[in-house]
């Protein structure tokens, strides 16, 4: 049976800038680095403590992905703390720390504006 979600996929343009976006900046560990076909790499990185991996990779013929609206959000124990130390790391926030009834959220983006939520309950 299936037992998680392995790992996440986000296309990127430049594998070196966001490396160093979601390293430096969100503060993800590098699990794996090496190449993946002519001139491209399989990055893949660890959030904190989850079994859910994220990869830095753009499959052939996908392009079209890169800069759009990521089908998921990352979790954080209180989004308005992450927000305040993401900011300061440069991170860009499009939407500010919002409370709803079903939790509080905040959107940012990356270097190829790749839109993500994030969101605590």
């Amino acid at each position: 049976m299936i037992t998680q979600l392995k790992f996440v996929s986000i296309p990127v343009s430049d594998q070196d800038r966001a490396l160093a976006f979601y390293t430096e900046q969100l503060g993800f560990d590098i699990a794996t680095d090496q190449p993946m076909g002519p001139g491209k790499r399989w990055i893949e990185l660890r959030i904190a403590s989850s079994g859910t991996r994220v990869v830095l990779f753009t499959m052939d013929g996908q392009e079209d992905r890169i800069g759009t609206f990521f089908n998921g959000a990352f979790a954080c124990d209180n989004v308005e703390a992450t927000y305040r130390q993401l900011s300061q790391r440069g991170v860009e926030f499009i939407e500010p720390p919002t409370a709803q009834p079903w939790g509080t959220f905040a959107k940012f983006r990356d270097p190829d504006r790749n839109t993500f939520v994030l969101s605590s309950s």
